[in-house]
């Protein structure tokens, strides 16, 4: 099969795939370097990471593979130029920026000749990212873990949306798990996919075994939003869930149920293994992953899957 789309011949790799930047669990160099050499796109988040930690994470990758990878980097992030300091300085092929616009940095990138890629919310978000001079776009829907859009849209929805308003190549992603969720993305018209749970579940992502085997236990139904209208994030229910929605239904204030969040960390759930008490994040599709496979052994399966579905609509062939 031709996997030859925009964004293959955008980023040099084999498969229209990519690793979704997951802090902790692609804060480090395994679970990019195994995805990259596989032929999709890996991903280190810098989020979590200190500078001298996300320099030797990108030198690790460099060292052991000459096949094109990426450093997600959160404009949120206090430490933030300091990681778009890092990336140039190290000399990485690909920047995946989130959470912040891209205007006021893309300059200095594009003299250097760094691909950027630009996580957005909606297709006014994403006209806005095209101007700006990305050169491609990630669009991803509710479904999907972490800080999905705020407005709660679906990946169906949003990501047609996004290939509607931009010329630019579209990246959808968002309750993806599978070759037939792949398949739906470029019925849509994506030029590629972004995948962030189905590659937590693999032996070389960053997060605890409680964390994940939490995870496999999960079906569809068991994630939540927290912090709806601001910016909420879809985590696994748990005992942290609960009292947070209990609080809501109390009429706590903003500021009291900030502090509750702020007290409940990712990192107490992927790190120290607290699966009750912190925050959980996957997304939707995490109640179809019923099984931890090695990142590489993974690319090869979704390329089957999508195969088996791309021959299925076939068949509606006139």
């Amino acid at each position: 099969m031709n996997f030859s789309t925009r964004i293959t011949e955008l980023l040099g790799i084999r498969y229209p795939i990519l690793q979704a930047g997951m802090s902790w669990a692609s804060s480090n160099a395994e679970l990019a370097l195994a995805v990259s050499q596989a032929g999709a796109l890996g991903v280190i988040a810098a989020g979590p990471m200190y500078p001298d930690a996300l320099r030797a994470a990108i030198r690790t990758v460099k060292e052991q593979t000459d096949r094109p990878f990426a450093v997600n980097v959160p404009l949120y992030n206090p430490r933030a130029a300091t990681f778009l300091d890092v990336v140039l300085e190290e000399s990485v092929p690909i920047i995946i920026a989130s959470q912040g616009g891209p205007k006021q940095h893309i300059a200095r990138f594009k003299e250097r000749g760094v691909t950027w890629l630009h996580v957005t919310a909606s297709p006014e978000h994403a006209s806005k990212a095209e101007a700006a001079g990305v050169d491609a776009v990630i669009a991803v829907g509710t479904e999907a873990g972490g800080h999905p859009p705020p407005d709660e849209v679906g990946s169906l929805v949003v990501v047609r949306a996004v290939v509607k308003a931009v010329g630019i190549p579209v990246i959808g992603g968002g309750g993806l798990a599978d070759g037939a969720g792949i398949a739906a993305m470029f019925c849509l018209g994506a030029d590629g996919v972004q995948l962030g749970t189905r590659f937590l579940m693999t032996p070389e992502s960053n997060l605890h075994t409680a964390y994940k085997e939490r995870a496999l236990a999960a079906g569809i139904a068991d994630t939540t939003l927290i912090g709806r209208g601001k910016l909420p994030i879809r985590v696994l229910k748990n005992d942290f869930t609960r009292e947070f929605e209990a609080a809501e239904r109390s009429g706590a204030s903003a500021e009291d149920l900030a502090t509750l969040s702020a007290g409940r960390t990712l990192k107490m759930a992927a790190f120290d293994g607290d699966i009750d008490r912190g925050k959980v994040e996957v997304g939707q599709s995490v109640g179809l992953i019923d099984e931890l496979l090695p990142a590489a052994e993974l690319v090869q399966r979704l390329i089957a899957e999508f195969e088996t579905a791309v021959e299925r609509l076939s068949r509606f062939r006139r």
